[in-house]
């Protein structure tokens, strides 16, 4: 396989293909969401809770004994991603529960999941 034989090797430019991308570009900012959406979702520890979360809500107790990590550490990143709009919390008595924020969390970690167990195929 030539490391070249994925380069477009023309000089034509086809405008209405690119205009129609041009105008149908989102703004930066969105952009910028976008990546820090990914950015936060993409840590390792993040992901493991986010695991979790996806099949129950849970205190962060129970989050710290399926990833046998200390409430603080669990607790932290609870907060990074409650800020970012990706868990929610409820409160029960003494007890704090977290969830995925909505349904729009849940099909995104679930989808990836199923992206990369289908390439791993």
């Amino acid at each position: 396989m030539s490391k070249n034989e994925f380069i477009c090797d023309c000089n034509i430019i086809h405008q209405n293909i690119v205009n129609e991308a041009i105008k149908q570009m989102p703004e930066q900012d969105l952009f910028n969401k976008l990546a820090e959406f990914f950015k936060i979702i993409g840590d390792t520890t993040r992901s493991k809770i986010l695991f979790a979360l996806d099949k129950n809500e849970m205190c962060v107790c129970d989050i710290a004994n399926v990833l046998s990590m200390s409430k603080s550490s669990i607790s932290h990143q609870l907060g990074t991603l409650r800020r970012s709009g990706i868990v929610k919390c409820r409160r029960q008595g003494k007890e704090v529960y977290y969830m995925l924020d909505d349904e729009h969390i849940k099909q995104v970690f679930e989808i990836g999941i199923e992206h990369i167990e289908h390439k791993n195929k």
